[in-house]
């Protein structure tokens, strides 16, 4: 059975839409062959969303940015969503006119000053982990319960 692909799109590809991806695998991962792009890729994701990420027990460690060009013809998505509204106004029409098309803003976490840049990460986190489990939920299926903390 081919599962629906799902992609994440960012302006960076280096925090929400990394974020994104590797939540919708610990939720429901069974069930979506799930992928992660930037508009503007930076190259690496910040130090802090490895961190907030290892602390619910999800590894970023072998992600990198990509850029959503690296999918132009490649990829059918049954579900695009953008993370960020530069992404939105941004991304080639060709995604957002794949399957559903859906728009998920969240906070910057390369935007937060550096004293507040983990706790506010984490708050992000759990805004994008909060907002898949509905999501997931709307699409008929029950999310794992995958957090080791």
């Amino acid at each position: 059975m081919n599962k629906p692909k799902v992609l994440f799109l960012c302006t960076g590809n280096s925090a929400r839409s990394q974020m994104a991806e590797g939540l919708l695998r610990a939720l429901a991962g069974e069930h979506f062959d799930v992928f992660s792009a930037g508009t503007e890729p930076k190259g690496s994701i910040l130090p802090e969303v490895e961190e907030v990420m290892r602390e619910v027990g999800v590894d970023l460690s072998a992600h990198w940015s990509k850029s959503v060009m690296e999918y132009l013809g490649k990829a059918v998505f049954a579900h695009v969503i953008t993370v960020c509204a530069d992404a939105e106004e941004n991304c080639p029409a060709v995604f957002l006119n794949m399957g559903t098309h859906e728009h998920f803003p969240f906070d910057d976490p390369a935007k937060f000053e550096e004293s507040a840049r983990l706790e506010s990460t984490r708050r992000v986190r759990d805004q994008i982990e909060e907002r898949l489990r509905e999501w997931v939920s709307g699409q008929g299926i029950q999310p794992m319960d995958y957090r080791q903390n």
